[in-house]
């Protein structure tokens, strides 16, 4: 969908890496292995994000480190765009306020590190939780958004953030009571 309004593959790709999760940082080298494109094509679009204030950068020895700047006014228009063109969005607004007592939703896994994925993972807390009507309402999210939707439920009592600060797993909260 919006291949059709931003044709370059690797621009789609720093999108998602750094406006779907403010809290990922990359570097040249990380990212050519990650998108396993040419470290011409990356080092083009992140100067032309940094330039246009995106994205911020620090150096960390002979590393240039970039990061969103969530300071920048389009931040939330983006970052709104990223989580429509996703799917997370309708699945927040049309599923999750509507399973029970749900205090957070964590989105983990490769969607959360900014990687493209057919599959959403989350971690859903909350106590009361309606299981068949979720079910339901994430089998009809999935038809709607063309997505895999996986979640592991935990009550309020039971959760531990460290559960899901594993190596990997780089935890973003999408919704919050």
């Amino acid at each position: 969908m919006i291949e059709t309004l931003i044709s370059s593959k690797t621009r789609i790709k720093l999108l998602l890496k750094f406006f779907l999760n403010s809290k990922n940082t990359a570097y040249l080298r990380n990212l050519e292995e990650e998108f396993g494109e040419s470290t011409n094509a990356i080092r083009l679009e992140l100067n032309k994000f940094e330039k246009a204030g995106f994205l911020a950068s620090a150096s960390e020895g002979n590393k240039k480190i970039f990061s969103v700047n969530t300071k920048h006014p389009l931040f939330k228009d983006i970052n709104s765009i990223i989580l429509k063109m996703v799917g997370i969005e309708y699945v927040v607004d049309f599923v999750l306020q509507r399973i029970g007592d749900l205090e957070k939703v964590y989105l983990v896994g490769n969607m959360s590190r900014g990687k493209e994925t057919n599959i959403i993972d989350l971690v859903l807390v909350g106590d009361n939780l309606n299981k068949a009507f979720l079910i339901e309402q994430i089998e009809k999210a999935e038809k709607k958004i063309g997505k895999k939707i996986r979640f592991v439920h935990f009550g309020v009592s039971e959760f531990d953030i460290s559960k899901i600060k594993e190596p990997g797993m780089h935890p973003l909260l999408i919704w919050s009571r």
